[in-house]
């Protein structure tokens, strides 16, 4: 019978989310099915067990673990509204209970996605502190909270009363979830699923040490029994004694009042710094709620109105790997559609393969998704239960899915990258970018907008193309008039006459900077000999270990890369042969230092200049330092050149030094 089916459903959903911190299910379906159930109530038999006992439950029983503490009152929840609808009928009924026709007060707060918690004081002095358990019963968990720095072993009052109960929830900051997942990657354990579940399980440690390392925070929301008339003024008693209470809360009048804040917070939602799953609305006259009293498991004056969901349930179809623009293979799930966070999703990521085997994802599963505000959608988790017999194992792609060139996963990363730079058509932009730039190729007017409009318009679909661009091309495209084209052209055939470093540096292989290119360029005597070099010689070459030199010898590899770098020096790049003695250099073992700004040239090519002359460029003035060149605006190390009496030569007289020594 469904009825049953649901009560032990929600029984042992129950179980797992209060008890083992560890829900297997989103909160979105666990409501879907109290929903269920509260509408086959009025259809079950009499002999059989009521529906509302187990919707009347508040949370679960307290583990044995710890010693249990009964609560003086009881800790209800709350009841939940999805839909303004539900809000309007919230309010309506309060009105007519009372036989009230103006509108009343609510204070309206955010409802924090953690572990609801009691404090009792006596005599001002934290005395015991309790998890919710099941409303009657908590835990005992007074050692953790005395780690919580938001929670005051004593109140900050003179005269404090002789015995008062203070409630409220204990959650973790986004940063700190964030942090401790991190860590667990690190350390290879368990990951947690929300920051709800992750501050759950830290307070219920046996081991309070644990609870102070994960950096719990605090946020008081009442006081039970109180003298007091209106909840506003609990709110500023809570902060008169020490305790932090959300800047969010807001005084609201009636329906329309409870609407907007509804907007107000929903906006603001992604943007705050802790989880937040709805808004809470509380009658502000105590009296009042006095009056309203309870139902079996929630106040009637109260109620808690549930945000989109940001979690939904849905089956994995398919995965298919995208190129990013650094060649990065990110594999994207293919979904049943599914309406979260306020939007139908059909796609996520899954990150990369290391998370797809940590959280066992496999082609067919029913998988929690997550979409928060713009963030993009992720499956979180797989509902291991709804496994069906035949699913299928992800695996990593061999070639990349944009050009069929080797992918590759490097050891002790978790990325999977295509290793065609400068061939690959999904990388093209962020390559042409690259291979322009100042130390690169430096060509003067290809910026990233027009990057974009010549592989839009089909004009360029590898770096090589650059050189092949016609006027008429060029001064046909938006924004692009003739001046600016023919100014193109110009730099493009400037950029022929280059350095072999350059060159090397331009084709962007992975983690080849303009160090290791000059490292290459004096190591090889030609382009075809550096092609052809195995990993052993390029292992052995100063500065160059096992990972950059498998990174070069796999790009050389490639038929793609080697067609495009054919195609380069057909189109005319060149340069001069470099010197492989660095001794044989006019400048050879003089150590220079720029500083301040240079009219004349850049920093970059001042350093070329003095490079190609055998000279070391460093950045921290010293005794051995041969030279400082001092530009405009010349800072300390001008001044610590002075000090040590380090020669300074002007721009000027920098300049004059090259050309002299040029000849």
């Amino acid at each position: 019978m469904r009825i049953d089916e649901l009560k032990k459903l929600l029984e042992r959903y129950n179980y797992e989310y209060y008890v083992l911190n560890n829900p297997s299910v989103p909160d979105s379906e666990y409501d879907r099915l109290v929903k269920e159930l509260k509408s086959l109530e009025p259809y079950q038999s009499p002999d059989l067990n009521p529906v509302s006992s187990v919707l009347s439950n508040v949370g679960a029983k307290p583990q044995s673990k710890f010693k249990h503490i009964a609560h003086k009152i009881p800790m209800l929840s709350l009841d939940n509204a999805f839909a303004p609808s539900d809000i309007e009928n919230f309010v309506r009924k309060i009105q007519d209970r009372l036989e009230l026709q103006q509108d009343l007060s609510f204070i309206a707060e955010p409802k924090l996605d953690g572990l609801a918690v009691s404090l009792v004081y006596e005599q001002g002095v934290l005395s015991y502190a309790a998890t919710r358990g099941d409303g009657s019963t908590g835990e005992d968990i007074t050692l953790n909270c005395k780690t919580i720095q938001d929670i005051p072993l004593s109140l900050n009052t003179a005269q404090p009363p002789a015995w008062v109960e203070v409630r409220g929830e204990v959650y973790l900051l986004k940063s700190k979830f964030e942090a401790l997942n991190r860590q667990a990657a690190v350390d290879g354990t368990k990951s947690f699923a929300n920051p709800r579940n992750a501050a759950a399980g830290s307070l219920r440690q046996l081991d309070p040490k644990i609870t102070l390392k994960r950096g719990l925070s605090f946020y008081a929301y009442n006081i039970p029994e109180t003298k007091l008339t209106t909840h506003k003024d609990c709110l500023a008693q809570l902060q008169a004694w020490g305790f932090m209470v959300s800047d969010e809360i807001q005084e609201v009048k009636g329906l329309e009042g409870c609407k907007a804040y509804y907007e107000y917070l929903g906006a603001k939602r992604n943007a705050l710094p802790y989880e937040i799953d709805g808004i809470v609305y509380k009658i502000n006259e105590i009296s009042l709620q006095k009056q309203l009293g309870f139902i079996s498991r929630s106040p009637r004056w109260a109620i808690a109105y549930k945000f989109a969901a940001q979690e939904e349930m849905t089956e994995l179809l398919a995965v298919e790997f995208q190129v990013g623009r650094t060649g990065i293979l990110t594999p994207v799930a293919r979904l049943k559609p599914v309406f979260v966070g306020g939007v139908t999703v059909s796609n996520a990521t899954l990150h990369n393969m290391d998370e797809i085997a940590r959280k066992d994802i496999r082609v067919g599963d029913t998988v929690i998704v997550r979409r928060a505000g713009d963030v993009i959608p992720e499956v979180v988790s797989v509902i291991l239960e709804k496994r069906p017999l035949h699913t299928k194992a992800i695996s990593a792609p061999t070639n990349c899915p944009a050009c069929n060139s080797v992918a590759l996963q490097v050891e002790g990363e978790s990325a999977i990258r295509c290793v065609a730079e400068i061939s690959c058509p999904a990388q093209i932009k962020e390559a042409i970018a690259h291979f322009a730039s100042r130390r690169a190729m430096d060509i003067d007017g290809l910026g990233n907008k027009l990057v974009d409009q010549l592989v839009a318009a089909g004009l360029i679909s590898n770096v090589s193309q650059l050189y092949t661009l016609s006027f008429e091309q060029l001064s046909a495209l938006e924004r692009m008039g003739d001046k600016s084209a023919t100014n193109l052209l110009a730099a493009i055939e400037q950029s022929k006459h280059t350095t072999f470093e350059r060159f090397l540096f331009a084709l962007g292989i992975r983690e080849v900077g303009a160090t290791t290119a000059r490292s290459l360029s004096l190591e090889f005597q030609d382009l075809s000999e550096l092609m052809d070099a195995s990993e052993e010689r390029l292992i052995a070459i100063k500065d160059i270990g096992p990972v950059v030199a498998h990174n070069i010898y796999v790009f050389f590899q490639q038929p793609h890369n080697i067609e495009v770098v054919g195609q380069l020096v057909k189109a005319g790049i060149s340069w001069k042969k470099p010197v492989s003695d660095i001794s044989q250099l006019p400048l050879a073992g003089q150590t220079f230092v720029l500083t301040g700004a240079l009219t004349k040239f850049s920093r970059d090519e001042a350093r070329d200049q003095l490079q190609n002359l055998g000279a070391t460029v460093t950045n921290s003035v010293s005794k051995k330092t041969n030279y400082v060149v001092a530009g405009s605006d010349a800072g300390s190390k001008l001044d610590k050149a002075l000090e040590l009496k380090v020669p300074v030569l002007s721009e000027d007289e920098f300049l004059d030094l090259i050309q002299r020594t040029n000849k």
